[in-house]
């Protein structure tokens, strides 16, 4: 296999295992949100408050489509999967794994949900936009890591060797 993209909510830990799971498997790591900042000169939450969440999505998914790696471990931001260019880039590159974390959790874990650069629009919670996104997540994903309350990332970062183990297209 060549690339493993994690997938997730905001929060969920993709660049956090990703950089573990890196790390473990001796592969590099690349986050896409410093590839979209990279592209457009500006942090994520300054595009989203002075572009919107539609210019964000698209930068999103030109800045995934202009990944050109070999045997890395990809972290995308939790919007991926909201422009099937993006995820199906990424899915043509490597196994994809969804990052699963509970709400509360997520709830626990993220405490700037209007500074982090997240895709929301106005009035949008992240409830709603996990109600929205955990169809897509579990559609585009081969294979799914549970990441409970509590657990230590080298936990998680174990489920996700073990999957990857049991071979993953």
């Amino acid at each position: 296999m060549s690339n493993i993209t994690l997938i997730g909510m905001p929060g969920s830990g993709k660049s956090t295992v990703g950089v573990l799971l890196a790390k473990a498997l001796g592969r590099g790591f690349l986050d896409t949100d410093l590839v979209i900042q990279q592209q457009e000169n500006a942090l994520l939450q300054d595009i989203l408050d002075r572009r919107g969440v539609t210019y964000f999505l698209d930068a999103e998914e030109r800045a995934v489509r202009s990944v050109r790696c070999d045997h890395c471990v990809i972290a995308p931001g939790g919007s991926v999967v909201c422009r099937e260019g993006a995820i199906n880039h990424l899915k043509s590159m490597g196994p994809v794994i969804y990052l699963r974390v509970p709400l509360d959790e997520l709830k626990s874990r993220i405490h700037n949900l209007d500074s982090r650069g997240i895709a929301l629009e106005p009035g949008q919670t992240l409830e709603d936009i996990l109600t929205l996104r955990a169809p897509l997540y579990e559609q585009y994903a081969d294979g799914v890591v549970d990441a409970l309350p509590g657990q230590e990332l080298a936990q998680t970062v174990s489920h996700v060797l073990a999957l990857l183990e049991k071979g993953l297209p």
